[in-house]
């Protein structure tokens, strides 16, 4: 039988894991609110911002790198979005599609090359590597900053969004890309602004994700992002409240059928399951808006 300890310390584990998703599932479900568009390079950026620490940190202190490699984050998403969007912005939605994949293989053979494809030690943050003893528990500090930390970003994101200028010129351009650009909102500005904020929270869940993992390689963007997507679709992709529960349902999910033996095995394929299952029942997700078509 196992104890209360045993189950508090996999339900911590879940929400930890939970809340890395969601900073990734952020900035898929942003971006797909505004440009119509799943910027399948977002995992990449979550991985080369595990790079950028990699190099930054040999050579600055961890205090100057962990600013530094959060702008580098920024100025690679925004480049990203310059280079292989913009020029596409009257494109098929399918041509945009295509140059999203095609920059995501770009960034992880770009990280091959420079690395020779092995992986990396990620460097050590002292103060996310400490145990903290909670009554029986021993609870690493990267476990109760994780969450603390993101539902602080979600909230911070959510007012952004309500109650400043440019979010309401997001809601404005999700709403309605061509009526948004007619009414003399700079949409290029308010896109480059979504890609901001979602390379800065991919940046953040980068040097949460690998302080824990421990390493960094090529490839290794590919399976978060790809859960985070999920996570994006099951909230209802465009829905910041809908992305981040989703990520903990498959936080907590995924945790648990990790501690089973058994079924441990499954524990991707049950990400893509729940994905298989949300597109079947509820194809606009639990806080996804009802898609209406004029006949």
């Amino acid at each position: 039988m196992h104890t209360a300890t045993y189950y508090i310390d996999l339900l911590l584990s879940g929400i930890t894991v939970g809340s890395l998703y969601a900073l990734i599932a952020i900035g898929y479900t942003m971006v797909y609110g505004i440009l119509r568009l799943i910027n399948f390079a977002h995992g990449d950026i979550f991985m080369m911002a595990g790079f950028f620490m990699v190099y930054a940190s040999a050579s600055m202190p961890m205090a100057v790198s962990i600013p530094v490699v959060l702008v580098m984050t920024v100025l690679l998403g925004v480049l990203i979005e310059r280079a292989a969007y913009k020029p596409l912005r009257s494109a098929p939605r399918m041509s945009v599609m295509i140059s999203a994949i095609g920059v995501s293989y770009l960034l992880q053979n770009l990280a091959t090359y420079i690395t020779g494809g092995l992986a990396r030690p990620y460097p050590e943050i002292a103060l996310l590597k400490k145990t903290l003893a909670v009554g029986s528990l021993n609870v690493k500090v990267i476990t109760i900053v994780t969450p603390l930390l993101t539902i602080l970003l979600v909230v911070a994101l959510v007012l952004f969004i309500n109650h400043t200028k440019t979010g309401m010129a997001m809601r404005a351009v999700s709403k309605d890309f061509d009526t948004a650009r007619l009414m003399g909102i700079k949409v290029n500005n308010v896109i480059s602004a979504t890609f901001v904020i979602g390379s800065f929270l991919a940046g953040v869940g980068s040097i949460l994700y690998f302080s824990n993992y421990g390493q960094v390689s090529p490839m290794i963007g590919a399976m978060p992002g790809l859960k985070a997507f999920v996570a994006a679709v099951f909230g209802g992709i465009g829905s910041i409240p809908g992305a981040v529960l989703g990520a903990y349902i498959i936080g907590v999910c995924e945790s648990l059928i990790k501690a089973n033996d058994t079924i441990a095995i499954f524990s991707n394929a049950f990400t893509f399951a729940l994905l298989i299952l949300v597109l079947l029942f509820k194809p606009n997700g639990m806080f996804g808006e009802k898609l209406t078509e004029k006949v």
